[in-house]
């Protein structure tokens, strides 16, 4: 049961920082207690956790033009911020977590200020079939966070620049491109500001969990802590993790995301693997490589090493489609 709630308000844009606090009010939240942090990123491409930076993005105009790119905790799929988002986070203890009360205060806070706002999907928040709010989640089985971006006034020429979107994913979505398919507020109000969403969903957060939202104390904070993961999230091995010179690449998009899995294989036998994906699933995709290494590049030996991966109902969809994948490619 949720006793206190709490928030934090990001004073600044460095997207590391940002993701070390966020993971550090992950690790610290307590028991009874429900954090919000609000955060804003200045010119930045976040990719999922098991993304593919390189096939996402277009990383050197982005740091060329003095962006940056960071790989966050969550799945999902590339996202890209400047000061025209507001990014949230749900910080919760596994045993409170409750997805449709977190959203109910974006949902509350946005149709307050006239905007229709509806939840599509799993991790979407709409007005008029566009989207103006990507939402993620991780746990790690104690701790548990649904972050997601409020877009407000973001530079569209950007997002569509820096961003590499499938065209398989533009047409599950039955879009031409993704600037048909999200929206900024600003269009359904030209007046908002990212001040007054802070206000709103302030508002929004204390009515929907009945309780007054109290300020987190910076005593509760430890810099140095927050040193550490921002040198975590700011490191080479975090965000591009290795590169593989791979051999063969399989490739497909199914309904809960895409998955690439590139090989490196050597006399027959899989000698390094990479899985990259969007899905959300994000614990089973990192599996995939420890499965497969080692194993036989062949059909059977590939699907018997799947086969062990331990799946619950969720992810049994996701082994039975890369299984069908890996015997219609080899």
């Amino acid at each position: 049961m949720i006793t206190n709630i709490q928030y934090i308000i990001s004073n600044h844009t460095n997207p590391y920082q940002n993701l070390a606090l966020e993971e550090y009010l992950l690790k610290n939240v307590g028991e009874e207690e429900c954090i919000l942090y609000l955060w804003q990123n200045e010119k930045t491409v976040v990719i999922g956790k098991n993304q593919n930076p390189w096939k996402e993005c277009k990383v050197a105009e982005l740091k060329q033009d003095g962006g940056r790119l960071v790989r966050r905790l969550s799945g999902g799929g590339a996202v890209f911020h400047d000061l025209g988002n507001l990014n949230f986070t749900f910080l919760i203890r596994k045993d409170n977590y409750d997805i449709v009360k977190q959203l109910e205060v974006i949902l509350r806070a946005v149709n307050r200020l006239g905007i229709p706002a509806e939840k599509s999907g799993r991790n979407d928040i709409m007005v008029a079939g566009r989207k103006f709010s990507g939402n993620a989640f991780y746990s790690d089985g104690i701790h548990n966070y649904h972050h997601g971006t409020i877009l407000v006034n973001v530079d569209m020429s950007r997002l569509s620049h820096y961003l590499n979107v499938a065209k398989e994913k533009l047409e599950s979505k039955g879009v031409a491109s993704v600037r048909t398919r999200v929206v900024n507020l600003q269009e359904y109000r030209p007046d908002l500001s990212i001040d007054t969403i802070k206000e709103e969903l302030m508002n929004a957060f204390g009515e929907v969990y009945g309780r007054k939202p109290e300020p987190r104390k910076p005593i509760l904070i430890d810099p140095k802590e927050i040193a550490k993961l921002t040198i975590k999230f700011s490191s080479w091995e975090w965000i591009y993790g290795r590169r593989l010179a791979f051999s063969d690449c399989y490739e497909r998009r199914f309904p809960w995301g895409n998955i690439e899995i590139q090989f490196y294989v050597s006399a027959g036998v899989i000698k390094a693997c990479t899985a990259y994906s969007d899905s959300l699933y994000t614990d089973f995709i990192e599996q995939i490589p420890t499965y497969l290494e080692g194993c036989r590049f062949t059909a059977d030996a590939m699907v018997h090493a799947l086969q062990k991966i331990p799946v619950e109902e969720e992810t049994s969809r996701l082994q039975k489609d890369i299984i069908i994948l890996l015997q219609e490619e080899n």
